[in-house]
């Protein structure tokens, strides 16, 4: 009887802590498809800058998708906007994938002279937050004259540590002696990182890659200190543009940026449970 009354509570808990986490979500749903007479009424509080809370109705009286169709079919910059968000974060992947793979490859399978101290220095580069490391970046950036580019946020982002280190752990767990017998059969090393290091590594991959999505389809602080042609900007940073009087399109405008991160993330979850759970074994 004790055990069953815990297990009710706990699924209690659980039941209202997700229900707190979604009520960003709910709210944004429900702010998409309000009128915009609905909208003033519920955020005159917020636009008057008074000192009342506002009210909030999380199903709308008049449900309207007049926000979706103005913003679809009569805003061509927020598509603009849009494509340069997608377009930072898949290059990115790409180059990503071209050398951050690799670069685990060599520290998991490779043993050569300051190797642990090499990848000591990729840890410390990794914790280093951008706010260090920015003014250093802008006069790289500036002197290969990057600048007010796109450039300017992909390449730094492609050499980034913390796709290595999650990687180099799944390329740790592979066994040595299925290396060692791929060399003795006279695979390459290219060969072997083809066809055995790949596959048998795919789960922190794509678990890095799922992660390095999320990320950078939000990026801020990058765009806002290297971007200064508006057309440039992604998402993050239009966002903020919307002001309050344009309510109804600002949270369109946010539903829409949510769903690419969604459906990476539902997509890529099984890989990014199985990369994280690889990444906490020790070898």
């Amino acid at each position: 009887m004790r055990k069953k009354f815990s297990s009710a509570l706990i699924k209690i808990i659980l039941l209202a802590a997700g229900c707190l986490f979604c009520a960003p979500v709910l709210f944004l749903l429900s702010g998409s498809v309000m009128s915009r007479y609905e909208l003033n009424q519920s955020l005159l509080p917020l636009m008057a800058d008074q000192d009342e809370l506002i009210t909030w109705a999380f199903f709308p009286r008049y449900p309207t998708f007049q926000h979706y169709l103005r913003i679809l079919f009569q805003t061509p910059q927020f598509f603009v906007v849009f494509w340069n968000s997608m377009k930072i974060a898949v290059l990115t992947l790409v180059g990503q994938f071209f050398i951050a793979v690799p670069a685990a490859w060599a520290f998991s399978v490779y043993r050569f002279r300051g190797r642990k101290i090499l990848f000591t220095l990729y840890i410390v580069l990794m914790l280093m937050p951008f706010q260090v490391t920015m003014l250093s970046s802008y006069l790289v950036l500036n002197h290969l004259e990057l600048l007010d580019s796109h450039s300017a946020i992909i390449l730094p982002a492609v050499f980034s540590a913390f796709p290595v280190f999650l990687i180099y752990r799944d390329f740790c767990n592979l066994p040595k002696g299925l290396i060692e017998a791929a060399r003795i059969d006279g695979a390459g090393e290219w060969k072997i990182f083809f066809r055995i290091g790949l596959p048998l590594a795919s789960g922190g991959i794509l678990s890095a890659g799922v992660l390095g999505f999320l990320e950078y389809w939000s990026l801020i602080e990058q765009p806002m200190a290297f971007l200064e042609d508006q057309t440039l900007w992604p998402l993050s940073l239009y966002l903020p543009e919307i002001g309050p009087e344009q309510a109804g399109y600002s949270f369109v405008a946010a539903v829409i940026t949510l769903i690419p991160a969604v459906f990476v993330f539902l997509a890529g979850r099984e890989y990014l449970e199985q990369g994280i759970t690889a990444a906490a074994v020790k070898e």
